[in-house]
């Protein structure tokens, strides 16, 4: 059984999931907005993956007999001034997200709660992935800059990423 606070956590880490989510939906939507749908399938994915994020730990808060509570979820952000901008929102939103995974690491390691240690991990490896995903796009754009031309190859090889790992 879940202690309350791991429990009080884990919920807030529910919302934090789909918090993360509607942000990337808020992102993928301007830059549909913008033609760049390369940018916004790239986004689009980021945002199911994080509905999946949301939904493995509600499952594990289920198969351990915790109570779920959602919560309120904050209106994201839907002005941004680049491209370069969005992306440096994105990595900084997923280092957000390590950090708080991290606590709730520590917490579940300080109440003996092995349990939850261990789904947690599988979480860490995750936002390695995660940040690393957002800081090469990040830095593929610093590298394109004004160039009309680089950000539409960007934009192609983005869409061309995702139809990949559909297949």
């Amino acid at each position: 059984m879940l202690s309350k606070h791991i429990q009080d956590a884990l919920n807030d880490q529910i919302k934090n999931e789909y918090f993360a989510s509607y942000t990337y939906l808020s992102m993928a939507a301007h830059c549909e907005s913008i033609n760049m749908q390369g940018f916004a399938a790239w986004l689009r994915r980021q945002s199911a993956e994080e509905l999946t994020h949301a939904m493995r730990l509600f499952d594990y808060m289920i198969d351990r007999d915790a109570k779920v509570t959602l919560q309120s979820i904050n209106k994201p952000n839907a002005k941004f001034k680049s491209l370069i901008d969005m992306f440096q929102q994105v990595l900084d939103n997923e280092r957000e997200v390590s950090g708080m995974i991290n606590k709730l690491y520590e917490q579940a390691i300080n109440e003996n709660d092995h349990a939850t240690a261990v789904e947690l991990q599988w979480f860490i490896q995750e936002q390695v992935e995660e940040e690393k995903s957002a800081k090469d796009v990040l830095e593929k754009l610093k590298i394109a800059g004004n160039s009309s031309s680089a950000l539409l190859i960007l934009d192609g090889q983005l869409a061309d990423s995702g139809a990949a790992q559909e297949a």
